[in-house]
């Protein structure tokens, strides 16, 4: 009983435990995604995932698209509570377990399109409700469920939903939803709307509606869902519509006559239709009509198209237009009414080769004209600005950019027509050359002629501008006087330095990217009197120290110059080490920056120190210590030498000389004619028995010519029984042949101090010796020496006690 209690106790830690491990064990088979950049944003779409892989905890985004996870499970997503977008669209995606999302508190942006969602859970989405963007467009689901999916999510502002096998949208269904910014539905296929399902959501902003279907099959159900997002405020886009028939206008009228803002996208129209449309729209006050995507299959033949009242539209813009049958289509007879009012007017990438004089002379209000992207030539554009002084007379801004343009005269003498033209962009187009001269309205300010084949500019363009934009060209130099210019875009282009400042004294905006740029300096900017800021990216800089320097300070906006694009964008070419580094990581020693001053200082440095060293060298007697130390080394191999010579100690005696006498020349009388004749000729005054001569040996007399000195000198001390130093100031302090004497008798001393005999000349204290003759103050501080008196009746004595000092070893070894 008392073990069945045990495990009583213990049985909730074993389960969670055993969950514990399971959950891990689940983990390490999950794959894991490390695509993650420094904003935390983890970009793991096409990465051929069939799990929700693991990712850190710390991303803010997740991007899922486009692999192949079916199923989400409750764990998947677990620890994610940072995570503010998540993207799972294009997976396949068919099971989301009920509290798959609920650890993701901070989520503000979910897309589950394009997956096989047959049935949608609002248990999804109890825990969301930070929730601002949520799209659900494209999955096999019928109907949106019960309760309502978005009844926590008050947050909501960007919706989107529906699909193919989408049949009923009940009033329900959207409960909770107040205001939205942008609702797009795909309902092509719906079978049944109850009229006020979108009624309750206010403010709408954008409503986007594919109603293919009900349009052909139901208008009234059509009518209803028109009915209930229709706002003047409300920018109202149907999509996907194939007209072919005459549709009634009726169901839509009421509807229509509040819309102000209208957007037909990928349309497709036969000429009755295209009735049914103007029918709908006239006497409307639209203000907006936009065709994107319009393919028109009859031949314009509208009935009563003249007719259409559309004078309250002040912008038609069509984009994409096809026309099947362009050779039958009565284009100048029948859409002259839609371009009569209007202030803006944009027909873009619509194979358009011809606006006829006959058009646009009707065109008087016309403001704003953007004809880009179609195939209008020279010849066309004749035809387009035609020689009616009263032709777009209204003009402000004109936008021919990517047609089939090429002579640059011919577009300056048409426009100049255009009396109050401001802006004109010719960009993308053919132009190679520019003449010397042209004509241009007064009023130009603004003109683009980027992307073309320009390799060269001349006087021909306006002085009045304020904006030129040459970007993508050929050009090398750029030499203009343009009094007023504010804006100069030159990139792309082949320039090797900054255009001169000095003609352009407002220009406040240069824009200068991805040329051939070596460097450029503060005296550059400085010669644009006025420039705020500068655009200089993407360069084949060379990155030398001055550059480096300037442009970092530049970069951290401590110049009257603000470089607006992203700093990474400026990285060395050159040097080759550097090359592909960002210029503010580039940090250059004073080596590399300033050679020449480098090298003297470290010459002043090094000279310095030298001095410095052999000063403190000099002062230790270094120097001296090294010589004797070279110089005794040197001789003792010689003498070593010698002795490995010798045969018999009979054939070559090793002993020759009583004494070895070391002395300065300055006392050389005193040896020569004293210590020599005393030392070495017989005298008897001083005993009842005449003395034997002593052998003294004198580096004069007795060392062998031709021989190196230190040679010399280990032979004669090797060869005498006793040294003689005879010291006095001129010892001493004698030059450095004599210390490499003197070092000499060091070595004897190191053999045996006894062998030393110290005769002062004159009165010379232990102190007076130099430290380096340490072996010589230390043998004046241990040995008696012999002081040469002054008075001669002394001097008997003084020589009667060198003999005997001398004769020393010799009376022993007898």
């Amino acid at each position: 009983m008392q073990g069945m209690k045990h495990l009583r106790i213990l049985a909730p830690f074993l389960f969670l435990s055993l969950i514990r491990d399971q959950t891990a064990n689940r983990d390490d088979l999950r794959p894991t995604c490390r695509r993650c950049d420094l904003h935390h944003s983890c970009n793991c779409s096409f990465g051929g995932f069939t799990h929700v892989p693991m990712v850190t905890d710390q991303a803010l985004s997740l991007d899922l698209s486009f692999n192949n996870i079916t199923m989400v499970t409750q764990d998947d997503l677990m620890g994610h509570s940072q995570l503010r977008a998540l993207d799972l669209h294009g997976n396949g995606l068919a099971e989301i377990h009920p509290s798959a999302f609920d650890s993701l508190w901070s989520l503000e942006e979910l897309d589950l399109s394009d997956n096989q969602l047959k049935f949608l859970n609002p248990k999804w989405f109890n825990k969301l409700e930070p929730l601002k963007h949520l799209n659900l467009i494209n999955n096999p689901y019928s109907f949106l469920g019960s309760p309502s999916l978005f009844l926590g999510l008050s947050r909501l502002r960007r919706l989107m939903f529906g699909g193919p096998d989408l049949k009923e949208l009940r009033r329900e269904d959207l409960s909770g939803v107040t205001h939205l910014e942008e609702l797009t539905v795909q309902a092509n296929n719906l079978d049944r709307y109850d009229a006020g399902t979108f009624g309750d959501i206010w403010p709408l902003g954008h409503v986007t509606l594919s109603l293919h279907g009900p349009f052909l099959t139901n208008p009234a159900l059509a009518a209803a869902m028109l009915n209930d997002v229709s706002y003047p405020e409300t920018q109202l886009t149907l999509s996907d519509l194939r007209l072919a028939h005459n549709v009634s206008v009726q169901p839509f009228k009421d509807s229509i006559n509040i819309i102000r803002y209208l957007s037909l996208h990928n349309v497709s129209l036969s000429d009755e239709a295209c009735g049914f449309l103007l029918a709908l729209l006239d006497g409307v006050p639209l203000r907006s009509l936009s065709l994107v995507g319009l393919t028109l299959t009859g031949e314009g033949r509208w009935v009563a198209a003249n007719q259409t009242d559309l004078s309250s539209m002040d912008e038609f813009f069509a984009s994409d237009v096809i026309i099947l049958d362009i050779l039958k289509f009565a284009m100048d007879s029948e859409i002259q009414y839609l371009v009569q009012h209007q202030k803006k007017l944009s027909i873009i990438n619509s194979k358009l080769f011809l606006l006829s004089c006959y058009i646009t002379k009707k065109m008087v209000n016309t403001l704003y004209l953007d004809v880009s992207d179609n195939l209008l030539t020279d010849l066309t554009l004749s035809y387009m600005l035609c020689d009616n002084d009263e032709t777009l007379q209204e003009l402000r801004v004109l936008n021919m950019s990517g047609n089939l343009l090429k002579s640059l005269s011919t577009l300056s003498r048409l426009v100049t027509k255009l009396t109050k033209l401001t802006q004109l962009d010719v960009s993308r187009t053919g132009y190679r050359s520019m003449p010397t001269s042209c004509s241009w309205p007064s009023t130009l300010r603004y003109l683009n002629i980027s992307r073309a084949k320009l390799t060269i500019v001349t006087p021909c363009l306006p002085k009045s501008l304020e904006v030129l934009d040459l970007s993508y060209n050929d050009l090398k130099e750029f030499v203009l006087t343009l009094p007023i210019l504010r804006e100069l875009h030159l990139s792309g282009n082949k320039f090797l330095r900054l255009p001169a400042g000095g003609p352009y004294h407002n220009l406040q905006t240069l824009m200068i990217q991805s040329n051939t740029l070596n460097t450029f300096s503060l005296s550059d900017l400085q010669s644009y009197r006025r420039l705020e800021n500068l655009e200089a990216g993407h360069n084949k800089f060379v990155c030398s120290c001055g550059f480096v320097t300037f442009l970092r300070s530049q970069l951290t906006g401590s110049g009257d110059v603000k470089i607006t694009d992203k700093h990474q964008t400026y990285v060395c070419d050159s040097p080759l080490y550097l090359q592909g580094e960002a210029v503010s990581h580039v940090s250059l020693s004073i080596i590399q920056c300033q050679p020449v001053l480098f090298v003297s200082v470290s010459c002043g440095v090094a000279l310095l120190l030298g001095i410095l060293v052999a000063g403190l060298l000099w002062r230790c007697h270094a120097f001296w210590f090294l010589k004797m130390t070279w110089a005794w080394l040197k001789a003792t191999r010689s003498s070593q030498r010698r002795r490995r010579n010798r045969n018999t100690e009979e054939s070559d005696p090793l002993l020759s000389f009583d004494a070895f006498v070391s002395y300065s020349e300055e006392d050389a009388s005193w040896v020569e004619n004293l210590l020599v004749p005393e030392m070495e000729e017989p005298s008897d005054s001083d005993s009842e028995s005449p003395t034997s001569p002593l052998t003294l040996c004198l580096h004069k007399r007795d060392f062998l010519p031709g021989h190196w000195i230190m040679d010399n000198i280990m032979s004669a001390i090797e060869r005498s029984r006793r040294t003689i130093f005879v010291l006095s100031e001129n010892f001493v302090q004698s030059d450095w042949c004599r210390y490499e004497l003197d070092f000499s008798h060091f070595w004897l001393f190191e053999a045996g101090g006894d062998a030393a005999i110290l005769i002062l000349l004159e009165p010379l204290s232990k102190d007076d010796v130099p430290k380096r003759f340490c072996k010589l103050r230390k043998l004046m501080s241990s040995t008696t020496y012999l002081e040469w008196p002054q008075d001669e009746e002394r001097r008997p004595e003084f020589w009667r006690s060198l003999r005997n000092a001398l004769r020393g070893d010799n009376e022993q070894e007898n």
